[in-house]
């Protein structure tokens, strides 16, 4: 017969086994409840957007509701350290994008996180290429006549963009530095100003995601003279790319999943593995299109290289552009 202390010692383990097991099994009985998916834009932009269809078809395959938890603001870095002071348990989530990730964390000062290395990275889900195109009463059809016209007319070219920092902006530095061409930056309120004043010829030219000029190119509003990819988009697969057009460089957004640093590895494997899923389905990839978005889907350790490659390319831009961080 036990004795006390020993008899209430064990009733006090019996009484914690439940817990205990409970505490145990999280990476194999993963997810057990619903799962909070930050993202740091509005609700109706283009990561929403996309990020929206992702999370409705990986609910259904995970059996657990994805809730969607938008907070823009701070060039992304609110939303970011959410995440990365999360419990490491795979319920917190982040769909990050280009700017929140690459861009906002070296404009602003003070944040509390590495955007670099305080995340687990499960995968990209979303390229969105930028097109370089220009008002169609330009005298240039290719990258190679913008660019002699644009010699000829040292600091006389205007290009558009959404405003000092963003993507669009740093995107056009990095395009006239690798086609070495004086160019005017001009920013606007926003990326439907910026694409409205090429429209309306008050600016020459800009180089912005391509969901936001699709719509224009086609109408015959703008004219598109190359796309950002590595290859072409089947979105747009007679537009040549820039490198197709001689000049190095390659100019895109994307979209990636990330979880907090330290979430275990069966956890990351199974979102990683729905992920994929749910992004390779015709019926997925076709909803993604619709908004501009190529779908893709790679390693987590090739995400992870990805993400530093990307801040040290935006680094360069930021650099290039003065811009301060504040």
């Amino acid at each position: 017969m036990l004795r006390p202390p020993y008899r209430s010692l064990a009733i006090a383990l019996v009484a914690l086994t439940p817990l205990a097991a409970w505490c145990a099994a999280p990476a194999t009985d993963y997810p057990v409840r619903p799962i909070r998916l930050l993202v740091p834009q509005s609700p109706g932009a283009s990561n929403d957007t996309i990020t929206r269809i992702i999370s409705t078809k990986m609910s259904e395959d995970l059996g657990q509701q994805f809730v969607v938890d938008n907070r823009p603001g701070a060039g992304g870095v609110l939303a970011g350290e959410l995440v990365a002071h999360a419990p490491a348990d795979g319920y917190t989530l982040y769909a990050t994008a280009t700017a929140s990730q690459v861009i906002g964390p070296q404009v602003i000062r003070t944040r509390s996180f590495d955007p670099v290395h305080d995340f687990q990275p499960v995968s990209l889900f979303a390229i969105t290429q930028n097109i370089l195109v220009v008002n169609p009463g330009l005298p240039a059809k290719t990258v190679k006549e913008l660019i002699a016209y644009a010699k000829a007319n040292p600091g006389k070219v205007n290009l558009a963009n959404a405003g000092t920092g963003t993507q669009s902006h740093l995107g056009g530095v990095l395009l006239a530095k690798a086609a070495g061409l004086d160019v005017a930056h001009v920013p606007y309120k926003g990326g439907g100003p910026s694409v409205g004043a090429v429209v309306g010829g008050e600016s020459h030219a800009t180089i912005t995601p391509g969901p936001a000029v699709l719509g224009h190119i086609r109408s015959g509003r703008l004219r598109a003279l190359a796309s950002g990819g590595a290859k072409r988009s089947p979105l747009t697969p007679d537009i040549p790319t820039l490198i197709e057009s001689g000049i190095n460089l390659e100019s895109t957004g994307w979209i990636g999943l990330l979880a907090p640093k330290g979430t275990p590895k069966a956890v990351v494997d199974k979102l990683h593995a729905s992920l994929a899923k749910v992004v390779r389905h015709p019926a997925t990839q076709k909803l993604m299109e619709n908004q501009g978005a190529d779908p893709e889907i790679d390693a987590p350790a090739h995400f992870a290289k990805f993400i530093a490659e990307e801040y040290k390319r935006f680094g360069e831009a930021i650099r290039l552009a003065n811009l301060k961080p504040n």
